[in-house]
């Protein structure tokens, strides 16, 4: 293994020298302290591969020192030694982040240099398959030769080094989480967190404390601190999906995040600063959301600092030969298939549909069509194409003359959700209702768990 830098922190000298001396024969570079505040201060100066810690120290404990370096490096593999006894706490520090911990024994140095070992083979593989998501996102990260599709492109290249708040809109299905993805991968934050929420299917009253966190003891049920989504995603990208969905009162509370940069835990008291780079996604006219007076202003414009519009597959049809490929090989590689393309006749239904569901649509589709083929060509046969509305009028349960209005929307949105194999988003979209619409409806209708 080449030589790695590890962090050993302990206030007992003797034993901290014995672990470095350990550590050194392995061939590594050793840093240590005696007490957190000495370990952080070392560890912001300079980047390490793997940080040791006693779990009980005076001023900071270990659990406090892995808190506060995961805020630097969310994904350094932290090391906790302890004595016997101390089991639940230990593993209250792998709840925390923590990769594992080690027991005080006769037995110490033989496991510490085992689980080292583990801890720096999982700490680089972790970063090779960043740096492969990064070139991937570099060179494929979608699908597409048409002009629009190479002005997307150039615009996420510009984008991607600046910190600028971004703003993606299209139909469910286009493609906004990939685009985000590209843009966290091609920036200075690839080795940082990429975190995603989805804003319309958290419940109202929890959105604050899934965004920034809370404190023990803030609410009934908080019995113990959370992490928030935005602290996660410190040093990396944090991509709030379907933006349009998000309440007034969580509004005004992310807006103050975005202008200070800085968060407040529900229940907390002190502010934590934090470096995140926002990437908001959305299909709704959120201008028209402004008009309307349901989202507000100040906060469409900080989001809307860089805009990409992402094109619906019924516009880019030139791609659709390309990306058909592209699923056939995916879900190839996927099962072990051999699927060889499309027999004639299937390409012309490919593009006469017109993609409601857009690129999901499209990979749902072949996706079904390669695992129902295996090997050879698909035939045309596999693709049936049919809306909703023929869904429910060839239902023997369909509408009909004196039923009530109530009715035949109930009907309308429980077959548009079959036809959408559950995908709500999906749905909500072909219906033109908010998913938390939806998500009301199909409550109201008993069909919401």
């Amino acid at each position: 293994m080449d030589r790695k830098r590890i962090l050993v922190v302990d206030d007992n000298e003797l034993f901290r020298d014995s672990i470095v001396e350990t550590l050194r024969r392995q061939g590594h570079l050793i840093g240590a302290a005696s007490n957190g505040l000495e370990a952080i201060e070392i560890f912001s100066a300079s980047p390490f591969d793997l940080v040791i810690s006693d779990m009980k120290m005076p001023g900071m404990s270990g659990i406090d020192l892995l808190e506060r370096i995961k805020k630097i490096d969310a994904e350094i593999p932290f090391l906790i030694i302890t004595a016997y006894g101390a089991i639940e706490t230990a593993v209250d520090a792998m709840k925390k982040g923590a990769y594992d911990f080690i027991q005080k024994s006769d037995n110490l140095i033989r496991e510490l240099e085992l689980t080292v070992d583990r801890a720096l083979q999982y700490h680089s593989l972790l970063r090779e398959n960043k740096r492969l998501k990064s070139q991937l996102y570099k060179n494929h990260g979608f699908i597409g030769s048409g002009d629009a599709m190479d002005e997307i492109r150039s615009l996420i290249r510009s984008v991607a080094e600046s910190r600028s708040t971004v703003l993606v809109t299209g139909e469910s299905g286009t493609g906004k989480e990939l685009i985000a993805r590209s843009i966290h991968y091609q920036s200075r934050r690839s080795q940082g967190p990429f975190v995603k929420v989805n804003c319309a299917a958290l419940p109202e009253g929890l959105i604050e404390s899934e965004l920034f966190g809370h404190e023990k003891g803030a609410f009934t049920g908080a019995i113990k601190q959370k992490t928030g989504k935005f602290e996660a995603a410190n040093g990396g990208t944090l991509l709030l999906d379907e933006i349009g969905d998000m309440p007034m009162t969580a509004q005004v509370k992310l807006l103050r995040v975005l202008q200070e940069r800085e968060i407040n835990k529900v229940g907390g008291d002190e502010p934590i600063e934090i470096d995140v780079r926002v990437i908001a996604t959305t299909n709704r006219d959120l201008q028209a959301e402004v008009h309307d007076g349901k989202f507000r202003e100040d906060l469409f414009y900080r989001l809307n600092v860089i805009h990409i519009q992402l094109p619906p597959l019924r516009e880019r049809k030139n791609d659709i030969e390309e990306l058909v490929n592209h699923f056939i090989t995916k879900f190839n590689n996927e099962n072990g298939y051999s699927v060889e393309g499309l027999e004639n006749g299937c390409m012309e239904l490919l593009m006469k549909h017109s993609w409601p569901g857009n690129i999901r649509e499209l990979e749902n589709s072949i996706e079904r069509a390669v695992v129902l083929t295996r090997s050879g060509l698909i035939k045309p046969a596999l693709f049936k194409f049919r809306s909703p509305a023929e869904c429910v009028s060839d239902d023997q349960d369909g509408l009909e003359a004196g039923m009530t209005v109530a009715d035949a929307e109930r009907k309308l949105i429980l077959r548009t959700l079959e036809y959408c194999d559950q995908n709500r988003t999906r749905a909500a979209d072909l219906l033109g209702i908010s998913i938390r619409t939806l998500r009301n409806k199909l409550h109201e209708y008993g069909a919401e768990p």
